[in-house]
């Protein structure tokens, strides 16, 4: 492809990405992916070159851009060779006349001030959308630090965080042995350090109630080396069938999964009701925390939407708490950096349950913050994360 050809190919995929930002659709890789499959033409050279310049441009852009072409035009004002190729010939864009580019921004303006009245300045902010390292889990059930490094030489340690091992970005790991064998997880420190807040010991009863597809599962399965129980649940159905074949392939033979239906989590549960020694909740939330790999995450929030993850979080929450024995912990995490989403939801929670205290943290990383703790990318190196323990205490 010519460079014009790869502008214009990346101006197409941008219009795509922008809609699904404001109508709820697919993920900017996801479309990115089935618009390679289009476009079989493609070499890899040009498909990285490709992707390149779209997240650049999502990057770039605060609000989100009227059209694709805004946000390449707004890249294109900072690089003069990038300007070069908007020069009418075939397959390529139309040279740039008297027209609007896009503004280049951190967010849109009301998450920027949502950000700012959370305690996240201008520098942290920033960071929120810098290249994110590729960071790896050790699995213990299967392998320790230095069967893995011998394994994959490039992978570094991560200081404080005893099963972090750090590769740059795009590192075709998922096609290595270890990976294969089961020895390791891609999964950021972030969400290792929050999922160690769980403190999840041999022979516990362990609840994982918003699961996914199971990285913090798979965390507290090798913490607990595979003794006692351990259950999985989500409302997200495809989701959740991943969960399965990823333990078998970690080893995690205590897990099992649970379907829920949204709105109505605690039927299912009811076996649990009292009896479970630590509750982990990662809620569905905002993800601020995520920009540096969901950049485009930013253009699909909104006021109400928040407020909707806001309120979702609080029904989780209670849910999660009638689970959980005397004496026994309600872990609350997102990964987002907004107060309405960490410190606010924990102060509230303890409003309502006035039997209940925070526990101090302990991680090997961290700030605190409010009644929890709370990582970043720019103090941390690390996505953006609050964490709280919340201790029945009778």
């Amino acid at each position: 492809m010519t460079p014009a050809a790869r502008t214009q190919t990346a101006i197409e995929l941008l219009d795509q990405i922008i809609a699904a930002a404001r109508d709820a659709g697919a993920s900017a890789d996801v479309l990115i992916q089935r618009g390679f499959a289009a476009r079989r033409y493609a070499g890899s050279k040009d498909r990285r070159a490709i992707r390149n310049l779209v997240y650049d441009a999502i990057r770039l852009c605060g609000e989100r851009p009227e059209s694709g072409r805004a946000a390449m035009l707004a890249l294109a004002k900072r690089d003069p060779e990038l300007a070069a190729t908007f020069d009418g010939s075939p397959y390529g864009p139309a040279p740039i006349g008297d027209e609007p580019a896009a503004e280049p921004g951190v967010a849109p303006a009301w998450l920027l001030d949502a950000l700012g009245g959370s305690g996240i300045d201008a520098d942290q902010a920033a960071a929120l959308l810098d290249r994110a390292s590729l960071d790896l889990r050790v699995n213990t059930l299967k392998a320790d630090v230095a069967q893995v490094r011998a394994a994959l030489p490039e992978a570094v340690p991560v200081e404080g965080v005893p099963a972090v091992l750090r590769l740059p970005p795009d590192t075709p790991v998922e096609k290595s042995q270890p990976w294969l064998d089961g020895w390791i997880e891609v999964q950021d420190a972030g969400s290792q350090l929050v999922a160690m807040a769980a403190d999840a010991q041999p022979g516990m009863r362990v609840v994982d109630l918003c699961a996914g597809g199971g990285g913090k599962t798979l965390a507290l399965a090798a913490a607990m080396d595979n003794r006692g129980a351990l259950l999985a649940t989500d409302a997200d159905r495809a989701r959740l069938s991943r969960l399965m074949p990823r333990a078998e392939r970690a080893n995690a033979t205590i897990v099992e999964t649970r379907l829920l239906d949204p709105g109505r989590e605690a039927e299912p549960l009811a076996d649990w009701v009292g009896s479970a020694d630590v509750v982990l909740i990662d809620a569905p939330c905002s993800g601020t925390g995520t920009w540096r790999r969901n950049p485009e995450a930013r253009w699909r929030l909104s006021p109400a939407r928040l407020a909707k993850l806001a309120e979702t979080q609080r029904r989780l929450l209670d849910v999660g708490a009638a689970l959980v024995r005397p004496g026994g912990a309600l872990v609350h995490i997102v990964c987002s950096l907004l107060d309405a989403e960490g410190v606010e939801q924990a102060k509230a929670f303890l409003t309502r349950h006035p039997d209940w205290a925070a526990a101090p943290l302990a991680l090997p990383a961290g700030t605190p913050h409010g009644p929890g703790m709370r990582l970043t990318p720019l103090s941390h190196s690390t996505d953006g994360f609050f964490v709280a323990k919340l201790v029945r205490t009778c």
